[in-house]
């Protein structure tokens, strides 16, 4: 046991260690599952972007923006930044402002389908390696009633989240189908995203075996 105990610790020391520089609970949620150890240390940082850039730029230039403004926190380690926007007739719906925005963007979506960017950037503190990807996934919406949609509202759910619903929560009922991958819609595109982190030699598997 004792000498099984070491090669476990000897195992998880191979790999370096890992900054999401995010506060969403659902992207530590997605990776807690994982079974990956890792550190949220998330920055404020300017989420405006130029409204000439297509969704998967402007989630890309964001998702980078973040895990730059915390790796010069850090000396090793890999930072993992994400960003999601909702797309709709080529407009991104944002979070929410308050309950009559919600609204306008449920009933913008309801009975049609719509698409989900997720940007993610990785950086290497210790090398300055740099790697920003995105990833979509279509959703289609059933239609509902504006009554119901207030409802859904009145749960609070909908705010703080783009395109104003949750798909891992209440939001869920309203989905009709996906094309894509689930998690990339719920904040991290996790199949993407450990490809990359491949890269910069981290198997999540390998490591959530050694935790």
């Amino acid at each position: 046991m004792q000498t099984e105990s070491l090669e476990r610790t000897n195992n998880r020391d191979k790999y370096p260690p890992v900054i999401l520089a995010s506060s969403s609970p659902r992207r530590y949620e997605i990776l807690s599952r994982m079974g990956l150890s890792f550190t949220v240390d998330s920055a404020d940082v300017d989420e405006s972007v130029d409204r000439n850039l297509k969704p998967h730029e402007a989630v890309k230039t964001l998702a980078l923006r973040k895990a730059a403004a915390v790796a010069p926190h850090y000396t090793q380690g890999l930072i993992i930044g994400a960003d999601t926007v909702v797309v709709v007739d080529n407009v991104i719906l944002g979070k929410p402002s308050n309950h009559e925005d919600a609204l306008a963007m449920l009933l913008t979506l309801q009975g049609r389908e719509h698409s989900v960017y997720s940007g993610y950037a990785v950086i290497d503190a210790a090398s300055g390696k740099t790697e920003v990807d995105y990833d979509h996934t279509a959703v289609v919406f059933r239609s509902f009633t504006e009554e119901e949609a207030r409802r859904y509202i009145a749960t609070g759910e909908p705010l703080g989240k783009a395109g104003a619903y949750a798909i891992q929560g209440l939001g869920a009922l309203f989905v009709k189908e996906i094309h894509g991958d689930y998690l990339n819609v719920v904040g991290l595109p996790l199949f993407k995203l450990a490809q990359t982190l491949k890269n910069f030699g981290l198997d999540i598997l390998n490591a959530a075996l050694s935790n």
